[in-house]
C-alpha cells in the first residue's frame, strides 16, 4: 500500500505539468501550437484547461514554425508543444529554421522518463532518441527538467534563452511531469531573464569616417535591410539621403520601406527592376543600413559598383560578413544615421545629380508591369503577371508569407505595408516551412489578411495543415503558384542541359481538394480566372485557395545568377 505524503502547512502538492503550465502562463503567453503524443498529451490538455489556447497541428515541423511565425507577427514569446522520439526527429526541420530566425521561439519535448532505482525495466523503448544530442548538434539551445525541484528552473532559463531571441528546448521527461512537487502558498515563479533592449550608439570616429566619405559623395545610395526597419530608421535615412542627395533602395527583407519615396528604387540585387539596376551602377558611394549583403542582395557579388562601402549594424560579427566593407559602423541603424545627419552639414553636397528633375522624371514613368515581357499561355499564367495583377486585387493591408522556389521571382510585384509584414522562410534554404509560418502569422494578426505563397512542392509537403485553418478558423489566403514541377529544380537542369522529367509533376486540380477541406477555392489559368474571383480577394471571409497554373517555362532571375556563379566555382 503506498502511502501519500500529506502537505506541510502552507503548502499544497501540486503534479509538476500543472505548476508548469501556471509558470507559461505567467511568462504571459496566451496562446500554445503543438502536435500532441502521448508522452505531452496530459501537458497539453491542462495547457488548454487553463486559458492558453492550444492550436494543433497536423505535423510537428508546422507546429515548430506557426509558434515561429506567432512569435515573429506579435513579437511575444512563441511556445510549441511537441513529443519526443519520432514526434521530435519528425520536427528537426522545423527546429532547424525556427533557430536561424531570430524569432523567440520555445519547443518544449516529451521525454522518456528520468531512470529510477529498478535494474530491469519493460522494453524496448521504440521512441529511444537522443534529443539533447541530436539537437545539441543542430546547434539548438537545450535545457532538461531532470527532477521536480529543477522544473521550474529549466522552464525560465528556457524561456530566457527563447527571449534573447532564436529557439530554446526544454526537454520534459514523461515521470517529472506527472510527479507531484510541494509549492507554497502564493510561491512566485522563477522570472526568466529580459533581454537588454536598449540600442547601442555608434561611435563618433567611425561616425565621422562615414560622413567623409558621404560628403565626398555625387552619387551615393542608401540601402537599408530589415535591420533598419526594426531600428526604426525610415525617417532618419530619408533625411539623410535629401542632406547628400542620395537614392534610397533595401534588401529583399527590407522590401517597400520607401514605398511612394519619390527616389525610391526598390529591391537591390537578385530581385530588381532594370531602372534599379541602371541607376545602382552609377553610385559611387554605398552606405548599407541593418542589412547582411547576401548573395540575394549582391546579386552573387554584381549587385553593386565597386565603391566604397559603409556598412551600419547593431552585431560586430555582421558587418563585412560576406561583402568587405571600407568604413564599419557598430551600432543601432536608427541613431547611426541621425549621427550621420548631424556630421554632415546642410548643403555639404552641393552636386546632386541622383537628385535631379531628370532622374525624378525617369523614376516617375518607370512602370514595373511593364518592364518585362510577358510570358502567358491559353492554360498557363507568367507569375509576374500575376504578381502584378494579386497586388491590385488583394487587400492593402496584408501580410505576405513566402515559401521557397523558383516562384519567389513572383516577390518584386507583391506590395506590403512595411517590411514588418513580408515573411520570407528560406532560412534553412528549403521548401516546406511557409504554410506553418504562415497559420502563426494568421493567429498573431487576425484582424489583417494574411496571405502565404507557396509553390507545389512545398504545398504537397505540408497540405494537411488544409484541415488546421479550417478547424482552427484561421484567416488565411493561400496563393498555390502550381508549375507542377519542383520549379528550381527543374531550371537547374535546363540550364546544365541535362534531362527535366524527374523534376516534372502531373496537373493536379488541388482547387477541389481544398474545396472538401472548407475552403472557397477557384483554379486560375489565365488572368481572366483571376478577375473573376477579385471580390473575393478584396475582402477574403474565411480561408481561400487559388490553385495558380504558371507556365513552369519563366525562370526566376536568381536562377541564372546561381548557374553563373557556381559555373565559375569549377
Amino acid at each position: 500500500m503506498n502511502v501519500v505524503a500529506k502537505p506541510q502547512p502552507g503548502t499544497r502538492r501540486v503534479p509538476t505539468y500543472q505548476v508548469l503550465v501556471e509558470d507559461i502562463k505567467a511568462l504571459g503567453v496566451e496562446q500554445v501550437f503543438g502536435l500532441m503524443s502521448d508522452d505531452t498529451a496530459v501537458f497539453a490538455v491542462a495547457l488548454d484547461s487553463a486559458g492558453l489556447r492550444f492550436y494543433g497541428t497536423r505535423h510537428e515541423n508546422n507546429a515548430i514554425a506557426m509558434a515561429e511565425g506567432y512569435a515573429y507577427a506579435t513579437g511575444k514569446l512563441g511556445v510549441a508543444v511537441i513529443g519526443r522520439g519520432p514526434a521530435t526527429a519528425n520536427g528537426l526541420h522545423g527546429a532547424g529554421y525556427a533557430s536561424r530566425t531570430g524569432s523567440p521561439v520555445l519547443v518544449i519535448y516529451g521525454e522518456a522518463p528520468v531512470p529510477g532505482g529498478a535494474v530491469n525495466t519493460l522494453g524496448p523503448d521504440y521512441k529511444g532518441f537522443n534529443a539533447t544530442g541530436v539537437l545539441g548538434a543542430a546547434g539548438i539551445r537545450t535545457f532538461i527538467a531532470s527532477s521536480p525541484a529543477a522544473a521550474r528552473g529549466a522552464l525560465a532559463d528556457a524561456a530566457s534563452a527563447a527571449l534573447q531571441g532564436g529557439l530554446a528546448a526544454l526537454l520534459l521527461p514523461v515521470n517529472v511531469q506527472l510527479a507531484e512537487m510541494e509549492l507554497a502558498e502564493g510561491e512566485a515563479a522563477p522570472k526568466p531573464r529580459m533581454p537588454a533592449r536598449a540600442p547601442a550608439a555608434p561611435r563618433p570616429q567611425s561616425i565621422e569616417a562615414a560622413a567623409a566619405l558621404l560628403r565626398q559623395a555625387r552619387k551615393p545610395l542608401i540601402l537599408a535591410g530589415r535591420g533598419a526597419y526594426l531600428s526604426g530608421a525610415k525617417q532618419a535615412l530619408e533625411q539623410l539621403a535629401e542632406r547628400t542627395g542620395a537614392l534610397l533602395a533595401t534588401s529583399a527583407r527590407g522590401k517597400d520601406l520607401f514605398k511612394g519615396h519619390p527616389f525610391n528604387l526598390g529591391i537591390v540585387g537578385s530581385f530588381s527592376h532594370s531602372a534599379a539596376r541602371r541607376m545602382i551602377d552609377q553610385a559611387d558611394c554605398v552606405a548599407v543600413f541593418g542589412a547582411g549583403l547576401n548573395f540575394f542582395t549582391m546579386s552573387f557579388g554584381h549587385s553593386l559598383p565597386k565603391v566604397p562601402l559603409i556598412h551600419v549594424d547593431a552585431m560586430r560579427a555582421h558587418i563585412g560578413r560576406w561583402h568587405t566593407a571600407d568604413v564599419a559602423v557598430v551600432g543601432d541603424a536608427r541613431l547611426a544615421a541621425e549621427a550621420m545627419l548631424a556630421a554632415i552639414p546642410p548643403g555639404a553636397n552641393a552636386e546632386r545629380p541622383f537628385r535631379s528633375d531628370e532622374t525624378r522624371k525617369f523614376l516617375a514613368d518607370f512602370d514595373l508591369a511593364k518592364d518585362f515581357q510577358p510570358a502567358n499561355t491559353p492554360r498557363t499564367v507568367d507569375m509576374r503577371s500575376l504578381g502584378v495583377a494579386l497586388d491590385r486585387l488583394l487587400p492593402a493591408r496584408r501580410n505576405l508569407v513566402y515559401d521557397a522556389g523558383n516562384f519567389l521571382g513572383i516577390l518584386p510585384y507583391l506590395t506590403v505595408p512595411d517590411p514588418g509584414r513580408l515573411k520570407m522562410t528560406s532560412e534553412f534554404a528549403s521548401i516546406g516551412m511557409g504554410f506553418g509560418t504562415a497559420l502563426g502569422v494568421a493567429k498573431g494578426r487576425t484582424g489583417e489578411t494574411t496571405v502565404l505563397v507557396i509553390g507545389d512542392g512545398g504545398f504537397l509537403m505540408t497540405m494537411g495543415e488544409l484541415e488546421t485553418v479550417v478547424r482552427e478558423d484561421l484567416p488565411l489566403v493561400i496563393v498555390l503558384m502550381n508549375d507542377c514541377a519542383y520549379g528550381a529544380e527543374l531550371h537547374f537542369l535546363k540550364m546544365r542541359s541535362l534531362p527535366v522529367e524527374k523534376s516534372v509533376f502531373p496537373d493536379v486540380d488541388f482547387a477541389p481538394i481544398a474545396e472538401a477541406f472548407g475552403f472557397q477555392a477557384a483554379t486560375i489559368r489565365t488572368l481572366d480566372d483571376l478577375q473573376k474571383v477579385a471580390p473575393l480577394l478584396a475582402k477574403p471571409e474565411g480561408p481561400l485557395f487559388l490553385d495558380c497554373k504558371l507556365n513552369a517555362a519563366v525562370a526566376a532571375a536568381f536562377m541564372s545568377e546561381f548557374h553563373e556563379f557556381e559555373s565559375k566555382q569549377h
